[in-house]
């Protein structure tokens, strides 16, 4: 899931991945900079997997929910 701009940068609320090429937070990351090189622009992305955030080393298993959660500005 996307929120914010993590959303318009995709251009979607959902994204789907080569998730048999992707095993870690990691991984993803360096996929989402790849295929969207406007995600080096933010100040910090954070993800979470099921519902709690996680590190890079964190393993990504078939059917978790991964969420993407960019900078929040607000007032």
């Amino acid at each position: 899931m996307l929120f914010g701009i993590a959303k318009d940068i995709v251009g979607a609320r959902s994204l789907a991945w080569p998730a048999a090429e992707l095993h870690t937070v990691g991984d993803l990351r360096k996929w989402l900079l790849q295929e969207y090189p406007q995600f080096g622009d933010l100040n910090y992305l954070r993800v979470a997997v099921n519902e709690a955030y996680a590190e890079d080393d964190q393993l990504i298993h078939s059917g978790d929910e991964i969420v993407l959660i960019p900078p929040v500005a607000g007032g």
